[in-house]
């Protein structure tokens, strides 16, 4: 931030601390008038006391309008749902340390906007460390709640500035137009203030990019993981302008300090430090900005340093499909849940395998759609809402008529009670009253709800205990459904909302009484059977044609490619090479090239080139040894082109030709 923009920022600052004081003349002045809250009290919002500590006391702090703006760091926060319960009444155990330090050094400050921040952080510590605090290893205090102090600083700093929200260093989502907020909550900030000054620009630059492509939860995984990027190398005495001058062995030297400091970490959780760091490096050098690595990213990072990510295949075991006995005894039982509203919820994520938070983030006044069906020759009904952990602006699935049905019911329902007041956001499941008012129905609230059923109905697991549900569970089970009844992988994939067709490919999966039912409809094959008598293998009929077609159907599917091609279908061998698959007409006898063609060669060459760059980085290893082999015939091929002017099929010079 510039001196001009200080002084822009500083000349404002009676009209925002005038807003700071109406916002405290809430609830008829209590929060103003009062330097004691008692967290019991209905207007804290229900906040339980931590420890038996029942009041938050501002009543140390002498600077009245320092005391001001720290009241309103907590009921703002505290009002909006950007801090937890648990780290309001945290925070609130500091305030006498805090107190007793800006009474020292602050007795006379007009405004946390007057504090330069890296003074205040460093006078801090050391008056902690004066008052019997530790200094840990990672230069933090010892102690969660006192490094959690100068947020408040960056807090009311940002209050007053009234800049662009990316323009400053801190950005709340409430204040980004089309940040990806799950309904579920999750708001918040991205503070930049960890990453160095040099590169604090280039990096919030980049995140414009993103911020309203990828997630807000996604968006805080990639800064903290680039944070620490830059405390690695800087922790290392690396200077500002490493970025562009980085080589591989500083990206070796970063694998092994990862490795280090992570080791008892699986490959997936390393697998972002350096995943996000190199999609971070590509962009910023493709877009060629200022401050991008010189060398080309893919010769700094190779694909083989990312770990590859795994699951734990114990975890994918574990209870993520709803067992059928429970799932039946669920869904027949729905209906007796003693909060209503959430059987619709219930309903739809058992129709379509959404996640709980997608559910929840519909919109009454666009979640239903009827699409012309020229098929049937009528209308279908499509639920329609925004996926936003993947970035799905709207994706539209079809649904059954009595789901539709009973969503129109809700849409009606959502229209007859909402204002602008008490639902601005449109949500279809809304609340309409009480300190949530204009937020969707808590997913946390539901989950209980089916927990008190299950209790109700005594519905127990296999080991006889009450069975544990969670929402996620329903969606993991619909996908095996999706499967069980034929439906593609792909279909699956755009239905459930994935990025990847590998993530669909984990819930494929069927369930042993598929898996029984399918061999028994391969015994309808009659390539054998079983004499139950005598427990012997009965030889099929290869003489009758059902016999014959049979066996000729199991030799095709197990030693014959049989992939679709122009004009019909290839049958080659699956062991057998394809010469035309990669090598076209070049090792054809009839083929006959020249010197005219070298641009062609050497156009071909690079879009080659970027094919093996493209299949390594995939993971096609097949796909990258069989474009080598093209490359090294087409750079073979050019060559003798240059030499000979023009080649025919034996090889021999044809320039009088």
């Amino acid at each position: 931030m510039n001196n001009v923009k200080i002084q822009d920022i500083k000349s404002n600052q009676q009209s925002k601390y005038e807003e700071i004081i109406e916002y405290l003349n809430q609830d008829d002045g209590y929060w103003l008038e009062n330097d004691k809250w008692d967290m019991t009290e209905s207007l804290f919002m229900g906040h339980k006391p931590r420890n038996k500590e029942r009041f938050i006391d501002f009543s140390r702090i002498s600077n009245n309008k320092l005391k001001n703006e720290v009241k309103y760091y907590f009921i703002f926060n505290s009002k909006e749902n950007l801090l937890t319960s648990k780290y309001i009444n945290i925070l609130s155990t500091t305030l006498k340390q805090f107190s007793a330090f800006l009474n020292k050094y602050y007795i006379e400050t007009k405004s946390f906007n007057n504090i330069e921040n890296t003074s205040f952080v460093f006078k801090f510590r050391n008056y902690l460390l004066e008052n019997g605090f530790k200094l840990l290893d990672n230069n933090k205090i010892s102690s969660t709640e006192m490094n959690s102090i100068p947020y408040v600083l960056d807090f009311i700093q940002n209050f007053y500035d009234d800049r662009e929200e990316t323009e400053k260093d801190i950005w709340y989502s409430k204040n980004i137009k089309g940040a990806k907020i799950p309904a579920s909550g999750v708001n918040g900030h991205i503070n930049f203030k960890s990453i160095p000054i040099y590169y604090r620009d280039v990096v919030k630059r980049y995140f414009k990019t993103i911020i309203t492509k990828k997630s807000w939860n996604h968006c805080h995984q990639i800064i903290s993981h680039l944070n620490y990027f830059f405390t690695i190398f800087y922790g290392q005495r690396y200077k500002d302008g490493f970025i562009e001058n980085l080589s591989r062995q500083d990206i070796e030297n970063y694998l092994y300090w990862l490795n280090n400091d992570y080791e008892d970490k699986n490959a997936t959780y390393k697998s972002k430090f350096i995943s996000y760091v190199r999609t971070f490096l590509e962009y910023i050098q493709i877009a060629q900005y200022d401050k991008a690595p010189k060398k080309e990213v893919s010769f700094l990072i190779f694909q083989d340093d990312i770990p590859r990510r795994e699951l734990n295949k114990d975890e994918v075991k574990k209870a993520k499909f709803v067992p059928e006995p429970i799932l039946k005894q669920l869904d027949n039982n729905i209906k007796d849940l003693d909060r209503p509203q959430f059987i619709p919820i219930y309903i739809l994520l058992r129709e379509t395998g959404w996640r709980g938070t997608d559910i929840l983030n519909l919109r009454y006044h666009n979640c239903l759609e009827q699409i012309w069906n020229n098929k049937e020759q009528s209308y279908n009904y499509y639920l329609c809402g925004e996926i936003t952990k993947t970035g799905i602006a709207q994706l539209k699935i079809p649904i059954r008529n009595k789901v539709a049905e009973m969503v129109q019911q809700s849409i009606n329902k959502a229209k007859e009670l909402s204002t602008e007041e008490n639902n601005p956001e449109k949500y279809l499941f809304n609340i309409y009253e009480g300190k949530l008012k204009g937020e969707p129905l808590a997913k946390q609230n539901l989950l209980q709800t089916i927990k008190r059923l299950i209790k109700e109905k005594d519905i127990r697991d296999i080991n006889g205990e009450l069975y544990h549900f969670k929402t996620h569970s329903l969606r993991h089970t619909r996908a095996k459904e999706y499967v069980e009844q034929g439906m593609g992988i792909s279909i699956i994939q755009q239905i459930l909302g994935h990025q990847s067709l590998q993530m669909t490919v984990h819930y494929a999966t069927v369930s042993e009484n598929t898996l029984y039912e399918k061999w028994k409809d391969t015994e309808d094959l009659e390539l054998f059977k079983v004499d139950t008598k005598t427990n012997e293998l009965e030889k099929v009929d290869l003489t009758s044609d059902a016999g014959e077609n049979l066996i000729r159907y199991e030799y095709v599917k197990k030693n014959l490619d049989a992939v679709r091609v122009p004009f019909g279908v290839c049958f080659k061998a699956s062991k057998l090479p394809c010469k035309q698959q990669m090598n076209h007409c070049l090792t054809c006898a009839s083929f006959c090239t020249t010197t005219e063609n070298i641009p062609e060669y050497e156009e071909e060459i690079e879009y080659v080139k970027k094919q093996i760059d493209i299949s390594e980085r995939c993971g096609r290893e097949l796909w990258a040894e069989k474009n080598k082999t093209y490359l090294k015939l087409l750079e073979d091929t050019l060559t003798r082109v240059k030499e000979q002017k023009i080649i025919h099929k034996n090889g021999k010079s044809r320039e009088d030709a």
